[in-house]
């Protein structure tokens, strides 16, 4: 055996499925084996290996038990001359694996080997070639030297950015996203340390390595698509606890005591000072666009009222009084601000029409309020009108501005709508176009390229030779490729060609229900197989379990009534216990077969399913199929109670 490759999965079943017909199609011809690991996923990632991956070795955990010990189960089954350890949210090339088994079977002083890495927008990862992060190598990280002085060779060692990204050169750390190894020297230095749960482990083996005698090479003459931390947040918290806990294990490790102790320091400033800068950030995000209607509505008002005996001095007299101005103003501001934070007119992405209802409830609130009030207290209804005027006004004007500057930490609208070009053939595209409309992600248009240099057809709007003119001309801003037409090389090639432009890229991987992609190397990759408001959600499963019982409750105290409608009256009284239980619901998914292209969301068994909805007397698969994902993508509770309204004759099924 040449090569085994090690795949360590946790909830990312859409990404190792991608991840899988890119490596079995790279093996082609190597004498080669495949174990996927998984940590106890619930995202059905075990069943979709199961049914679409007969060939691959699954070894099924029943906890997370963390990388290092998940890829040390595998490497102890494995007989390969060569191992490789690889992420599952990566995409290899056609010839990466006969590339680099050539360059270690050439080069016996190669312990382990890295390749080039790019994000989802075919960006360079600087993480692909590293070195050892020794206290001052950690100092110039920490404090951003590394970031200032690239091509410093003393400042630019962490990622070591003074090295050409092309060409080969040997390196301190390898990725654990992509890292070979040779077996043989694993038997030498031991397997992967267990004591690091998640990170570090790849920095701790690869000093094994150099330590032993052996090299660790960047091998940049072929590539990976990497969707950096589709497993993890990196910018949360918890990830910058964890990584540098990881780096204080290994200086204690393998650092002199003196030097453990001032690295323990410089990562104790960085773990603190990181969670400090994290919670202002957070805190100043949360509160700045409040705060900014806040001023913006009390400004308004404060202008409204002192000029107001100007605007209309033949009607009234005098001015307003400094308890109306600074007091009575403001609480009118606090009103609107909490009536639009109630109706969720602050949470993202932001949506003007709950924005508008919390703006209507908050002048419905101070008219009330302003009714209640003693008539010394009464001064102008008027300026509360001309205010709400430009309440209305000054909160969208805000919006409208925030979406032409796009700033990302505010998104407006319910969904961006984007333009789209999808590259491949005809009969991919229209498969491609058929996932598109069965998803959240609206579009202006749609444009199709044929993925080689000519074309006749009047179906494709130009060629990839056209490209970029078509990007320019249309205003595209999604690109998705059709793997089925294009193998990883080229796409990732076309990537770099359009780096100029600012392009979100998704593949399309064949005979698959999802699109992949990711937008940044800081956020999680845009699985489009289900939508924001699909049944997975934590708050509409929460909703699903209330309705449940509530209808449940409902009709046992009134079944003495509801009762005669049923037609099975024994297993109706057995379903409202079942439901109230939670053993079933009373609105899921109609059975079906052959559903390998539709891994939905798990439910409990239901009573009526997603077919009673239509009034059909025949069904194929491909209909149920369709009826239980839109079910799945778009839940809404009142659906679950037009359904029982609708079957109610049923619920005894």
């Amino acid at each position: 055996m040449k090569l085994s490759i090690i795949i360590v999965n946790y909830n990312v079943a859409f990404f190792l499925e991608q991840c899988l017909k890119s490596v079995l199609e790279a093996i082609k011809g190597i004498e080669a084996e495949v174990f996927v690991v998984d940590n106890n996923s619930v995202d059905q990632s075990v069943e979709m290996v199961k049914k679409k991956f007969k060939d691959v070795y699954l070894i099924e955990n029943q906890e997370n038990i963390g990388f290092a010990k998940a890829n040390n189960q595998a490497i102890k089954k494995s007989c390969g001359e060569y191992v490789l350890l690889l992420n599952p949210d990566t995409i290899v090339e056609a010839d990466t694996f006969e590339k680099i088994i050539q360059f270690m079977d050439s080069t016996p002083d190669a312990g382990g080997l890295g390749v080039k890495m790019v994000n989802g927008k075919g960006e360079f990862l600087p993480e692909s070639k590293r070195s050892l992060p020794i206290p001052s190598v950690a100092f110039y990280k920490i404090f951003g030297l590394s970031k200032m002085f690239k091509k410093s060779r003393r400042f630019g060692k962490y990622h070591l950015t003074y090295l050409p990204e092309d060409e080969i050169n040997e390196v301190d750390v390898l990725s654990g996203a992509f890292m070979l190894l040779r077996h043989s020297v694993l038997d030498k230095i031991g397997l992967l340390d267990e004591d690091y749960f998640m990170y570090g482990e790849d920095i701790d083996l690869s000093y094994r390595i150099t330590q032993s005698g052996y090299k660790n090479y960047y091998f940049p003459q072929t590539r990976i698509i990497h969707y950096k931390g589709e497993s993890t947040k990196k910018t949360s918290i918890n990830y910058v606890f964890v990584f540098y806990k990881a780096m204080q294990i290994f200086a204690k490790k393998h650092f002199s005591h003196s030097n453990a102790s001032l690295f323990s320091l410089l990562i104790n400033v960085a773990i603190w000072g990181r969670a400090l800068l994290s919670v202002i950030r957070r805190l100043l995000t949360a509160i700045l666009m409040p705060l900014l209607d806040a001023l913006l509505i009390y400004g308004g008002l404060l202008l409204i009222a002192t000029h107001w005996h100007e605007l209309l001095q033949e009607y009234t007299s005098g001015s307003f009084s400094a308890t109306y101005l600074y007091g009575m103003l403001p609480v009118f501001t606090l009103i609107w601000i909490l009536c639009i934070f109630f109706s969720k007119g602050y949470k993202k992405p932001i949506q003007v029409e709950r924005l508008n209802l919390g703006v209507f409830a908050g002048v419905l609130t101070i008219l009330i309020f302003y009714a209640l009030l003693p008539e010394e207290y009464r001064y102008s209804r008027a300026v509360i009108v001309v205010g709400t005027a430009w309440t209305f006004m000054i909160t969208n004007l805000l919006r409208y501005i925030i979406k032409k500057i796009k700033i990302r930490s505010y998104p407006i609208g319910r969904f961006h709508s984007q333009r789209i070009l999808i590259i491949g053939q005809k009969d991919e595209i229209q498969r491609v176009t058929t996932l598109l409309s069965m998803t959240h992600y609206q579009t202006d248009f749609v444009a199709f390229v044929h993925h080689l240099p000519q074309t006749t057809s009047s179906f494709y709007t130009g060629h990839i030779g056209q490209l970029q003119d078509i990007i320019t001309v249309y205003r595209i801003g999604v690109v998705i490729f059709c793997n089925k037409n294009m193998s990883t090389t080229q796409i990732i090639d076309v990537m770099k060609q359009l780096q100029s432009f600012s392009l979100e890229f998704k593949i399309a991987p064949s005979e698959s229900s999802f699109i992949v992609g990711s937008n940044s190397i800081l956020t999680s990759g845009s699985g489009y197989f289900l939508p924001l408001n699909s049944i997975a959600s934590k708050e509409n499963r929460h909703k699903k379990r209330i309705l449940d019982i509530l209808v449940a409750l409902v009709l046992f105290f009134t079944l003495p009534f509801n009762i005669w409608i049923v037609k099975s009256k024994r297993i109706y009284i057995r379903n409202l216990f079942f439901c109230f239980t939670g053993k079933k619901t009373w609105v899921g998914y109609c059975p079906a077969e052959n559903t390998d292209d539709f891994v939905l969301p798990i439910l409990k068994k239901s009573v009526l399913f997603t077919t009673d909805s239509v009034d059909l007397q025949r069904f194929d698969t491909k209909i149920v199929q369709q009826l239980n994902f839109q079910y799945a993508k778009d839940y809404k509770w009142f659906n679950d109670i037009w359904l029982i309204i609708k079957d109610f004759k049923n619920l005894g099924r």
